[in-house]
Formats: C-alpha cells, structure tokens, sequence
C-alpha cells in the first residue's frame, strides 16, 4: 500500500500540469480559509444589514470593474500564449504598458457617465438614500481595483503562479480584514464599504511595485512584437464582454435581491454564493492553469497535446469538486448555521446553487476554450444571451420567491450557457470537453 501511494505521489510530481493545478488549489484552499473565516467573522459582529452593504458594493465592483479592464486581465494571458515561442518578457511589458492606459481611460469615462445620471433617480429606483453615495466612492477606485486584478494576471503570465495566487485568494483581504477588525474594536462598522475600496489602493500601490521590479529585470530586444492598441482592445473587448456577463450572472440576483427585498436579505444570499465558490474555486484554479496551455497547443496545430490537456482538466476538475459538493448537500443547515441563526433560511438556495455548480463543473475547460483559440466573439455571444435569460429569470422569480428564485435563475442560466459553448467546442474542433 505504502510503495503504491509512493508510486502515485511520484506520478504526480512528475505531471507538471496535476502538480502545479494541486499547488495551485491549496492555495485556493488556503485562500477560501481566511474567507470563510473572515466571513462569519462578519457575519457574527457585523450587523447583516452591514454585511449586506458591503457585499452590494463587491458585486458593483465586480462588473464595473470588468467593464473597465475590456477583458484585459484574461487576454493579457493570451498575448502570453502568442508570445510563448519567442519568450518575449519585452513584448509582455509592452502589452502590459497599453493595457494599463486603457484601463485608466476606461477608469475616467466611467466616472464622467455616472456623474451625468441623477442623483434621486439612482436613490429611488434601490429605494435607499444611501446608495448613490456608495456607488460614486467605488466609481473613485474602479482604477485602483482594475490595477491590483490586472497586475495579479501579469505575476501569472511572469509565470510567478504561487505569488500570484497568494495575491488573488489571501493577501488581497488583508487590508479588508485589518479594517473590520479595527472597526469592531472601535465600534465604528458603519465605515465597512470605505475601508473595503480603500484596500483596493493599498494593494494597486503593492502589487504595481512588484510588476515594476519584475519588468526591470527585461533585457533590450532588438526584435520584439509590438501589438498596437487597436490589436489588443480587437482582442481583449469581446473577452471584457464575456468576462462582464459572467459577473453580471453573479450580480443580477444581488441586484434585484437588494431593490425587492433589503440589505439583510442580499447577507444571507451571499453567503450561500461564497459557498458555492468552493466549487467554482475548483473550476478556475485548474482552468487557470491550463489556460495558456490550450492557446499555445492551439495555434500550434498541437492537436493531440490539445485534446489530453482538456480531458485531464476535465477529469480534475470532476474529481475535485464533487467531494465538495456533497459534503456541502448533506449538512446545508449545520455549515450555514456557523454563519449565525438568520443565514440559515439561505439553505435552499444554497442546496440549487451547489446542484446546479456541480453539474456545471462536468463541462470541464469550457469557460477558457474558446477565449484562448480565438473564438471570444462566439463565446460572447453565447453568454449575452445567457444574461438576458438570467435578468429574466431574476426579474420574474426574485420579487416572488427571493432568494430561491435568485437561486433557480443563476443555475438556469449557467448550465445553459456551459452546454451550448460545449455543443460549439465539439462542432467546430472535435474536442469533447464534457466529462467522458
């Protein structure tokens, strides 16, 4: 027994690609701890109306930002891909060097539109005095968020993958984390949301350091691709689109839950979202991981080399989250109780949601394939339509059945979009990307 484990630990170790997904995860892992500890941290001394605020404000944050970032922090990876065989640290600089000047021009034009939109209107349609405030101060740090995410993705495409994930998954709550401690202390936890947006700040300033210590290494190039900025926005916009629709898939329900019910109702669905990350934490560590894999095979006419690397991504990915998604089926009430009594009535939506994640987690590298062959436009057109089924569902199931409706919607939608995108994957390359 002792020298087959042996064996498969040798096995694996000499997989760079299971290595480095496994590595990969347990930071993920280690990532979801301090979240989950930190979240019923708040759950506990936070009152949920608080919780509900701040989660309001992450689920902005999320599409906004992906808005102003035009899809730059996924097709940074891509350019990496196309730059693999001339190992181009100069060229990556460079794309790098455009990427952040249209992030800022984005930055700017997304204050001066929201500026334009009146005050009361905005106040009036989520029936809450407060929420116009709210916005305009995380419209003043879309820049700062957008920089700190994109330059998470540049340590990945410097191939500093683990420092990359410490970033993503743990370093980035700490300031958040530091903050609401200190607010509890001081009993001032109305200031929640500022010290969320000013972490964003902090960690731009700490992350663009690293970027630049990183580049200052970079040898002058006598031959380097330059990619122009009409190239890459060509590129990376329909990704923006794509990545802005799956942020809009994860904030519709927030949105709604928040304009139909109350700030208290939105804590209690969002932590039956954090939950189901546990799933697609699985899906995106390992589709990370293959990324830059899939585009370089792809391009390289690497057909078999292909087909492998989407199989085993597949098969990982399966293997991983369906332990999770059992674990959480059979006890709903016991893990959500940890959270505090009120975040029970969140079980419901918490069992569709974690059903729906895992069925979805057998699609495999759908959410990367088409992005990293070229095909942003098609994926992008397939998700544009899963937000108009899911605003719909939203809009019919929420002011009827809360957070179960939000639930159904969010699910509905997702498998929608995974099956079609998997149907396209195998019609137009033959691969199968599905669990087989």
């Amino acid at each position: 027994m002792l020298k087959k484990n042996r064996n498969q630990l040798l096995k694996i170790n000499k997989n760079p690609f299971v290595y480095q997904s496994l590595i990969t995860l347990v930071l993920r892992v280690f990532g979801v701890i301090t979240l989950f500890g930190f979240t019923i941290f708040l759950t506990k001394t936070y009152p949920p109306e608080i919780v509900g605020q701040y989660d309001f404000v992450r689920s902005f944050l999320l599409v906004a930002g992906s808005i102003c970032l035009l899809g730059c922090d996924q097709s940074i990876l891509y350019f990496k891909g196309r730059l693999e065989v001339s190992n181009s640290l100069e060229g990556i600089k460079k794309v790098y060097g455009k990427m952040v000047g249209l992030l800022l021009l984005m930055s700017v034009l997304f204050l001066v539109i929201f500026w334009s939109i009146d005050e009361k209107f905005i106040n009036n349609y989520f029936s809450d005095s407060r929420v116009y405030g709210i916005l305009l101060k995380s419209i003043m740090v879309l820049f700062f968020y957008g920089l700190s995410t994109l330059n998470t993705e540049v340590f990945r495409v410097l191939d500093h993958f683990y420092l990359a994930e410490l970033f993503r998954n743990t370093i980035k709550y700490i300031p958040l984390i530091v903050g609401a401690v200190l607010l509890s202390y001081f009993g001032a936890e109305t200031y929640l949301v500022e010290v969320f947006l000013i972490g964003f700040v902090l960690l731009s300033i700490v992350t663009t350091s690293i970027v630049y210590f990183y580049f200052s290494k970079t040898e002058i190039e006598n031959k380097v691709a330059d990619f122009t900025y009409k190239e890459i926005f060509t590129k990376s916009y329909p990704i923006a689109i794509s990545g802005m629709a799956l942020f809009l898939l994860m904030s519709f329900d927030i949105l709604f839950l928040k304009k139909y019910r109350d700030d208290a109702t939105v804590a209690f669905y969002s932590v039956a979202i954090k939950l189901m990350t546990i799933l697609s934490m699985v899906i995106i560590t390992v589709n990370i991981t293959v990324s830059t894999k899939i585009s370089e095979y792809f391009f390289s006419k690497r057909r078999i080399d292909l087909i492998r690397t989407v199989q085993q991504a597949s098969r990982l990915i399966f293997l991983l989250t369906f332990p999770a998604a059992l674990t959480v089926c059979l006890f709903p009430e016991y893990i959500l109780g940890f959270f505090g009594n009120g975040y029970v009535v969140a079980k419901d939506a918490l069992l569709i949601l974690i059903i729906g994640q895992g069925i979805c987690s057998a699609f495999g590298t759908v959410p990367i394939y088409l992005n990293m062959t070229g095909r942003q436009h098609i994926f992008q057109n397939i998700l544009i339509v899963a937000v108009l089924i899911n605003f719909t569902l939203n809009r019919l199931l929420i002011p009827k059945y809360g957070m179960t409706g939000a639930a159904t919607a969010f699910v509905a939608s997702s498998i929608f979009w995974n099956s079609i995108a998997a149907v396209v994957i195998y019609k137009k390359d033959r691969v199968k990307v599905f669990l087989s």
